[in-house]
C-alpha cells in the first residue's frame, strides 16, 4: 500500500464461467499483464472443463496468466470482502447461471459473491454473458443486474473494424471492456469514419446486395 493508503497498482477481478467463450478470460488476462493491472483470477469447474474442449491450453497455464488465484469455493477469500480494493471486476464469459446468481443476490460460489461485492461496493462489474437465443427470463436477469449497477456486455464482433483473425476479434471485444475501466489496451480499433478507405453508396449496396438497411 501506498502511503497515501492506494494500492501501489491497479487491481481487477476475472471471473470465467463455464459459458463458451473462455478465449475472452484468457485474452483479458493477457491485456492486463501488459497493462501492469494485478489480477485476481476465479475460475469455475465447468470453465475447467470448457477450457479443454475450447483451447489447447491446460487450467494450469490459464492460471500462470495470473497475479493471484483463487478457488471458486472460497468464499471467504479476500475478494469476498468489500475492504479489498479493486477497480471492479469483469465475468469473461459470463454463463446464465452465475448471470442468474449475481441477479437475485443468492450468491453460492466466490465468482457470484465477489461480483455482488463490487456491486455493493459501487465498482464496475462487466458480464459478458455468453448465450443465445435469450428467452424471457435470460432477459430479466440481465435487466435486474443492470438496475442493480453492472453492466452486460455480451461480446459483439465490430465488423467494421475488419479483423483478419479470430484473435483480432477477441481482442477488440476485450479491449472494449477495458475502456470500461479507463484501461487503453491499445487493441482497439477506434472508429473513424473519416478515415474510411472504401465508400459504398446507396446504389452500389442495392445493385450488388439487395437494398441498403
Amino acid at each position: 500500500m501506498s502511503g497515501a493508503g492506494k494500492p501501489a497498482q491497479p487491481q481487477l477481478i476475472v471471473g470465467i464461467s463455464g459459458a463458451s467463450g473462455v478465449i475472452y478470460g484468457v485474452r483479458l488476462l493477457v491485456q492486463l499483464r501488459k497493462l501492469g493491472v494485478r489480477s485476481h483470477l476465479v475460475m469455475s469447474k465447468s470453465a475447467q472443463l470448457t477450457l479443454t474442449h475450447e483451447s489447447d491450453l491446460t487450467v494450469a497455464q490459464v492460471r500462470e496468466l495470473a497475479d493471484v488465484n483463487y478457488n471458486n469455493t472460497e468464499i471467504g477469500s479476500r475478494i469476498a470482502s468489500g475492504s479489498f480494493r479493486t477497480l471492479g471486476m469483469v465475468v469473461a464469459p459470463c454463463s446464465i447461471r452465475t448471470l442468474s446468481e449475481i441477479a437475485s443476490g443468492v450468491t453460492g460460489s466466490l465468482i457470484s459473491r465477489a461480483a455482488d461485492v463490487v456491486l455493493k461496493e459501487r465498482r464496475r462489474l462487466v458480464l459478458m454473458v455468453r448465450e443465445t437465443p435469450l428467452h424471457l427470463g435470460h432477459l430479466r436477469s440481465m435487466a435486474a443486474v443492470t438496475e442493480a449497477g453492472a453492466v452486460v456486455y455480451p461480446p459483439v464482433p465490430a465488423f467494421y473494424a475488419k479483423p483478419q483473425s479470430l484473435e483480432q476479434m477477441v481482442d477488440h471485444s476485450v479491449a472494449r471492456v477495458l475502456d470500461l475501466f479507463n484501461l487503453d489496451s491499445g487493441a482497439a480499433h477506434r472508429w473513424d469514419p473519416g478515415a474510411a478507405t472504401d465508400t459504398v453508396t446507396n446504389s452500389d449496396t442495392e445493385a450488388n446486395h439487395g437494398p441498403a438497411l
